[in-house]
């Protein structure tokens, strides 16, 4: 039975979401700038940064894997580019 109350209490805790508190050391520019925009949007500070780190999160899980570069034949080289003479008249177009 008692387990069934601890249960109760705590259900309605999980639905709320849980927040943290945390200190940042931000740059006092930037802390300006940010309580500007709060005061702008109508949004809390809190709000702000949670978002930015939200965009910022989510776009480094957006890109994924680097795809790799498209390959082609060329056909070879045309000069030995050690062959500084070689190489000098090749570009001259001799």
């Amino acid at each position: 039975m008692r387990r069934d109350k601890v249960a109760l209490a705590i259900s309605p805790y999980l639905c709320m979401g849980f927040r943290m508190k945390t200190t940042l050391n931000i740059d006092d520019t930037v802390m300006a700038e940010l309580k500007r925009e709060a005061v702008r949007q109508g949004r809390t500070m809190s709000e702000l940064v949670e978002t930015a780190l939200r965009l910022l999160l989510a776009s480094r899980r957006k890109r994924g894997r680097i795809l790799a570069l498209p390959k082609f034949r060329s056909g070879g080289a045309l000069v030995d580019v050690a062959d500084r003479d070689a190489l000098n008249n090749a570009m001259e177009g001799r």
